[in-house]
């Protein structure tokens, strides 16, 4: 007897499926099995054409990448005191401690004691508005990654691949990364040290 109202319970549920699937099949040329097998085909990315436009601005990197293509958050319009030439021009400088009172606030920590970089090793000596590459090139602040890689070449590397640094948005597409400044103080570019924020016990316990 309970298999009889079991049974007459999933009538109408069965019923309502195959009227469903007689309809889909109808509105369509592609049967469902069709539809399955088509969503399990492998995705390609690089075909996505668009996409919703990121609140903050960015720029196509200039590196080599097998995966196509990315860009990195810009730089320059986060900067207070860009354009540097405002102020770096060829006119002599009356005020006493110039760089004193416009860039106190910066702390140089960066490089090894004895070996510590000075603002000509990063800022290009005659074109203010750019920073120096290899061989004296100038490098636009918003792919200062030029720069940095020239001595952490390693984490270059890594950063063009997507193992160093953080991806912003777009899992498909273009992606959009952070560029190097947008983590590192390029002054001071190495974190304090801290506790971490969460603690996990041994594997053990």
């Amino acid at each position: 007897m309970k298999k009889i109202i079991f049974g007459s319970s999933l009538l109408p549920f069965v019923s309502g499926i195959l009227l469903l699937l007689c309809l889909d099949a109808g509105a369509s040329d592609e049967s469902v099995l069709d539809r399955i097998n088509k969503a399990n085909e492998p995705f390609d990315g690089s075909k996505i054409e668009s996409a919703y436009a990121l609140p903050m601005k960015t720029v196509r990197a200039k590196e080599p990448y097998q995966g196509g293509t990315f860009r990195l958050l810009a730089r320059k319009d986060s900067i207070a005191r860009f354009r540097c030439s405002v102020c770096h021009t060829d006119k002599k400088t009356q005020a006493r401690d110039g760089s004193l009172s416009t860039h106190g606030d910066i702390k140089l920590n960066h490089g090894r004691e004895e070996d510590g970089l000075s603002c000509a090793d990063c800022h290009h000596e005659k074109e203010k508005d750019f920073l120096v590459g290899k061989k004296g090139a100038k490098v636009d602040f918003d792919h200062s990654y030029q720069l940095c890689g020239k001595c952490h070449f390693r984490q270059k590397s890594d950063w063009v691949g997507g193992a160093h640094g953080k991806r912003v948005k777009y899992w498909a597409g273009e992606r959009v990364i952070n560029n190097c400044a947008t983590c590192h103080n390029p002054h001071s570019p190495r974190f304090a040290k801290r506790m971490p924020a969460t603690f996990s016990l041994p594997l053990d316990k």
